[in-house]
């Protein structure tokens, strides 16, 4: 059973509501933006994701950054889970990710996650994706139980959680 329904069709732009930004998928041609991006907020970002995922390493190379974006790439094609990136206005300055994943934990049928680069931490760009994201999730996607990873629940908590019973 695939996580997803065989008709849906997942959004191509997302505009961020007072900033000129836009979410879209990534792509592998996004490297040249995202490697700078990630690695320039490595160290935040590992404190982030790097329990869980181990995510980003320090010793990512942008070779290896490329083959990520190809893999997210494929697998947004094939629904099995998306990466959206977040650009400014003229997709010059890659400025953060958002994850929608199926669920790896009981208890939720879709996981979503994202992040910022350092520059925009507690910027007025944060704040609007903080209050997008929940909301467009709960417009454009079919999810009865989404968890909102390290916003309403802990990475930690969420590793502690028993495996979801479809993995």
């Amino acid at each position: 059973m695939s996580w997803l329904p065989d008709d849906f069709v997942h959004p191509v732009l997302v505009p961020l509501p007072g900033s000129g930004h836009h979410l879209r998928p990534i792509r592998e041609a996004d490297t040249p933006l995202d490697y700078p991006a990630v690695m320039g907020s490595r160290e935040r970002l590992w404190t982030i994701f790097g329990p869980a995922w181990g995510w980003p390493a320090a010793t990512m190379t942008y070779e290896a950054d490329r083959a990520d974006l190809l893999r997210h790439e494929k697998e947004i094609a094939a629904h099995q889970s998306f990466n959206y990136a977040l650009f400014d206005a003229a997709e010059t300055a890659l400025l953060g990710c958002v994850y929608i994943d199926p669920p790896e934990r009981a208890g939720a049928d879709g996981e979503i996650s994202w992040w910022v680069v350092d520059e925009l931490v507690g910027s007025k760009v944060e704040q609007a994706l903080d209050e997008l994201v929940p909301q467009w999730i709960a417009a454009d996607w079919p999810f009865e139980q989404p968890r909102f990873l390290g916003r309403d629940i802990s990475w930690s908590d969420w590793l502690a959680l028993p495996e979801h019973p479809g993995r």
